[in-house]
Formats: C-alpha cells, sequence, structure tokens
C-alpha cells in the first residue's frame, strides 16, 4: 500500500459501502460459481477498489457532493469485473444508484426513482441511433413561470448504461421505462484515456469519462474534475499491479488528485 507516501487525511472516505459495492455482493450471492477476472487470480483484493492490495486506491478516494445524479444500469456481470469505471462514480457521487439490468423484469425501486418528481433523468446515448425528438445536446431549460419552475428545481440525474458497446445498445432497445425519457447525446472531441479494456468503436469512452462530460454539462466542475483524476490514477494503478511495477505517489497524476482535496494548499 501508500503508507508513509500519501496524505491520506487530505480525503475522505467513507465506510459505508455504495450502490455498485452492494450491487456487487448481492450478484456475487446468486453466483453458483466464482468468478475469476481475466488472467486468473493474481492475490488478494481489496473489497473496497478492486485492486490487489500492494496498489489499492481507497486512502485516495475523493467525494464530492453535487446537486446531479448519476443512475447506472448495469449488465449481469459488469460489477464483478475489476476494471469498472462505474464503481469510481459511486466512490465519488454519493448520489449515485446502481441496478441490475434484465430483460424481463425491473428493479421497482428503478422505476420509482425515474418517477420522483426531484430529478430530471436523462438517457445518456449516442444520439445518431435515436430518434431525433428525443436527443438533447444540453440539459433541458426552463423558461416562464408557473409549472416550469418546478422544472427548473428538478435535478438532472443522468442515466449511464454501464455494459460493453453490444450490451449497452440491448439495454437501451429493450427497456421500454426509458423509452420516454429524454436521450443526452454528448459531444466531444476528446479521445478517450480508458486503457483497461479494448473498444468496439473508437468514440467509445468508459462509464466514468461519460460521467465526467455529464458532470462538466452539469456545471459540476469541481466533482467532473475529481473523477477525472481518480480514474487516471485507477489507471494507473490498476495497470502497475498488471505489470508488477511499483506506484510513484510522487508523480503528476497523484499530485493532480491531492490537489483537488479540501485543505490542500492548491485547492
Amino acid at each position: 500500500m501508500l503508507h508513509g507516501c500519501i496524505d491520506a487525511s487530505l480525503m475522505k472516505p467513507s465506510p459505508l459501502p455504495h450502490a455498485v459495492s452492494r450491487l456487487r455482493s448481492a450478484r456475487l450471492l446468486r453466483s453458483t460459481t466464482q468468478f475469476m477476472a481475466r488472467g486468473g487470480p493474481k492475490g488478494e483484493r481489496c473489497s473496497g477498489c478492486r485492486l490487489v492490495l500492494s496498489h489499492c486506491i481507497c486512502a485516495l478516494r475523493p467525494i464530492v457532493p453535487t446537486r446531479a445524479g448519476m443512475c447506472l444500469l448495469m449488465s449481469d456481470i459488469e460489477p464483478l469485473k475489476p476494471s469498472n469505471t462505474g464503481w469510481l462514480i459511486a466512490d465519488v457521487v454519493p448520489d449515485t444508484t446502481a441496478f441490475a439490468w434484465a430483460r424481463t423484469e425491473v428493479d421497482p425501486a428503478l422505476l420509482a426513482l425515474l418517477a420522483d418528481p426531484q430529478w430530471q433523468p436523462y438517457v445518456v446515448f449516442p444520439g445518431e441511433f435515436v430518434a431525433p425528438e428525443r436527443v438533447v445536446n444540453d440539459l433541458l431549460p426552463a423558461t416562464g413561470a408557473g409549472t416550469d419552475q418546478a422544472l427548473a428545481a428538478r435535478r438532472p440525474l443522468f442515466i449511464l448504461l454501464d455494459a460493453t458497446w453490444s450490451e449497452a445498445r440491448k439495454i437501451f432497445k429493450k427497456s421500454p421505462y426509458l423509452a420516454d425519457l429524454p436521450v443526452l447525446s454528448l459531444q466531444s472531441d476528446q479521445l478517450s484515456r480508458y486503457r483497461l479494456r479494448r473498444a468496439m468503436r473508437d468514440t467509445t469512452f468508459c462509464t466514468a469519462e461519460v460521467a465526467v462530460m455529464c458532470l462538466e454539462l452539469a456545471g459540476e466542475t469541481l466533482a467532473a474534475q475529481n473523477l477525472e483524476a481518480y480514474l487516471d490514477v485507477f489507471i494507473d494503478h490498476y495497470l502497475r499491479a498488471k505489470q508488477q511495477q511499483k506506484l510513484d505517489p510522487e508523480d503528476e497524476l497523484h499530485q493532480r488528485l491531492l490537489a483537488l482535496a479540501p485543505g490542500h494548499p492548491s485547492a
């Protein structure tokens, strides 16, 4: 671990398991066989970050309260994968919910969330695959008075399809409870920095990168910066653990994340 190298007091980790952690535990209880990450067992993993203990990032976890919320619809085994980045979103954004997707049933708690008047849900999905009348490229504006004031007060809820690209298309097409919701099509000229899985499309971003763009769109700059920096550190730790390389807690990636922490001189 990074004992003596990183000032963990600058961060504020939560002792409680978040939504993705709870979903993972529930999925493991339903398993009849042990799930093995690609490459087979490589030693004991941390239950808090899913990395091998020598490369744990729990002390670096930032928690940033936001007005915006995240709702993860996760394919069956996605919560079990150590490379999953929806977990990082739940680490950073307290108002993150996570649900296992199934074609033939839907969690009543998900339907209740989508119907909650405090939220304005957006399904985040590429607009090129959606009917144009459903597509928005920005948060819905509220104009005038009266009932529109209620719309203005609603908090954005970003629904992220946390799955492979083919699985995400299936989730989008076969979830009727999403059919009447606006589809947020994000525009970005950036390239993905995610290197833990091979992307099927050149424009594919990992789930945490999509969440960063959503947070930026919602004006949640501090949360977006923390999640982006946290993702970069996670990727670095993951790859170094895989390659059996030592960590450098003084490098630019770690220092950029630490600089965002409350109480840091540059924060």
